[in-house]
């Protein structure tokens, strides 16, 4: 993607002085409740108003979305708040009623992104267009499907072009809906740093109350802006009703939320430094995380063990990950002293676990 700094022109040309701010229920529900939440954010930090119009769920039975009539209740709130408009599409129908409707901004889904298919389909409809198209990642994470979205829109002409970083399905049970793996955008945004991300805390956490936390690390490592669902009943929602803030929470997390970005060389320092502890950050959270999963791997092998009245240590074994483990330190530009201090730590821990088990 060689003009990907004239992607970054439609985000220059808004002159914003705080973070791109994306937000709006999950579906357009009513037209009243439409209304009723967009003028809860006018004159607010909230640049597009995003309301979900048409809804893939997971499992069929759920509610789908109102269809092309809430097009109609997005238009009245342009005419009404001033505010620019934003929805999903998925595929040529979606595309050709948005533009029909005016719709200022499109983006295109994790189940669509996953399909160059769907995507080209999306691409003819939108070529030449001069409205904004984002991409978010595809479900499961793969850069290279992601980054091919984009190239399929700007291969037909599309200009004005960004990503929206909403995290990746994983089978696991986690504290996230959607494990933000942020080492991947944090990849694109080093190949690309001119592309415009956003990141969707709300289909990251699934959770209301982690959407502050989620949203800070974001700014923290240079993104973009935010696209956050909020509605005023968010636990009577339609969809998604746990991860919707009311528009009074979202005013107060916009106002919460510290912007570091700055333009002189010492502060620029500053901001340069905060990234890479952000990047620090996240890592030691991965590692703990790894950590937990290998000891609950140890509490297995213990309950083994003492079903087949075993001793806890087994000198082999640990000899053979202990030298396994000093070479491939060595490949990786980590000390044999610091890999055996650190494995040491961990086979301790790990036998504690273990013998808690097959003592209790």
């Amino acid at each position: 993607m060689e003009n990907s700094k004239q992607m970054r022109t439609w985000l220059d040309d808004l002159k914003l002085d705080h973070p791109l701010v994306i937000a709006g229920p999950c579906s357009a529900e009513t037209e009243e409740q439409v209304l009723g939440i967009a003028h809860s954010l006018k004159d607010t930090d909230v640049n597009y108003y995003r309301a979900g119009i048409w809804k893939p769920r997971t499992r069929p039975g759920n509610f789908e979305g109102v269809g092309a009539l809430g097009l109609k209740w997005l238009q009245k709130v342009k005419a009404e708040t001033g505010m620019k408009t934003a929805t999903e599409v998925a595929n040529r129908a979606h595309v050709e009623l948005a533009l029909e409707h005016d719709i200022d901004l499109l983006w295109i889904g994790a189940r669509s992104t996953v399909s160059p298919f769907i995507v080209q389909e999306i691409a003819d409809a939108l070529k030449g267009t001069d409205k904004i198209v984002l991409v978010k990642n595809p479900v499961n994470p793969d850069l290279a499907l992601w980054l091919g979205a984009v190239e399929r829109l700007a291969t037909a002409d599309i200009k004005n072009l960004g990503v929206i970083h909403r995290g990746f399905s994983t089978y696991e049970k986690t504290k996230y809906r959607n494990i933000p793996e942020w080492q991947m955008p944090i990849d694109l945004q080093t190949k690309f740093p001119d592309l415009p991300i956003i990141n969707d805390p709300s289909h990251i956490t699934g959770n209301r109350d982690m959407i502050f936390d989620v949203s800070q690390t974001a700014l923290d490592l240079n993104f973009d802006g935010l696209m956050i669902e909020t509605h005023h009943d968010p636990d009577n929602a339609w969809s998604d009703a746990a991860q919707q803030v009311t528009p009074s929470v979202l005013v107060q997390i916009m106002k919460d939320l510290k912007i570091r970005k700055e333009d002189n060389t010492e502060t620029e320092y500053k901001a340069k430094l905060n990234n890479l502890r952000a990047n620090i950050d996240i890592f030691d959270n991965q590692l703990l995380e790894t950590l937990g999963k290998r000891m609950k791997t140890s509490d297995a092998i213990g309950a083994l063990k003492k079903e087949k009245n075993v001793a806890v240590l087994q000198s082999t074994r640990w000899n053979e990950i202990l030298g396994a483990m000093i070479l491939e330190g060595e490949t990786k530009g980590l000390s044999e002293e610091f890999v055996l201090r650190m494995f040491k730590a961990i086979h301790q821990e790990s036998i504690r676990h273990q013998e808690k088990i097959v003592n209790g």
